[in-house]
């Protein structure tokens, strides 16, 4: 079953459902998860300042805690993204 296509950022998906932004396709072995734990406020948007990015295996078959393959954390989204990238490129690849 093929995704609708929302935004797209560097040939794959990016989605995002509150503080949680996910990066990739649920139809690939791996997913990229950020997760903002940390934001300020700068004039009138809110920055992020901590975030926490994992690559996690998509099987419905493992719980939650076994699905995280990688994991680390970073002072910007900018930092994630950038991070994130990679990560997801190398997993696809099998070079994880």
């Amino acid at each position: 079953m093929a995704e609708a296509q929302g935004l797209m950022y560097c040939g794959h998906p990016l989605r995002r459902a509150g503080d949680l932004i996910y990066y990739g396709s649920m139809a690939d072995k791996y997913i990229i998860m950020m997760q903002v734990n940390e934001s300020e406020d700068y004039k009138d948007i809110s920055l992020a300042k901590r975030v926490s990015i994992q690559v996690q295996l998509t099987s419905p078959n493992l719980k939650s805690r076994d699905r995280v393959v990688r994991s680390t954390e970073k002072g910007s989204m900018a930092e994630a993204v950038e991070i994130a990238v990679i990560w997801l490129e190398r997993a696809l690849s099998g070079k994880m």
